[in-house]
């Protein structure tokens, strides 16, 4: 029979998730949530924030991208390939 050290906390799989998705909602809705041991910080939830995605300045890739004079010339020839 497996028991536990005396140093061990043992905590039931089911309430561990109840608590983990209780401690979610809380980052969800914005509250930060602070862990502690013996009153002591050690660690913190917060929601992760979406990278910020740069924007491109109009005209940036002006001379990077080259189109054929006719774009449209191959695709008679790709239709006609399909079953």
């Amino acid at each position: 029979m497996n028991r536990p050290l005396s140093d061990q906390h043992w905590l039931n799989v089911h309430q561990d998730k109840t608590l983990l998705s209780h401690l979610l909602k809380k980052v969800e809705q914005a509250q930060g949530v602070a862990i502690a041991r013996s009153g002591v910080q050690i660690e913190q939830l917060v929601a992760l924030q979406a990278p910020a995605r740069p924007t491109a300045a109009p005209g940036a890739m002006h001379g990077q991208v080259a189109l054929a004079d006719d774009p449209d010339a191959h695709l008679d020839e790709v239709f006609g390939a399909l079953p």
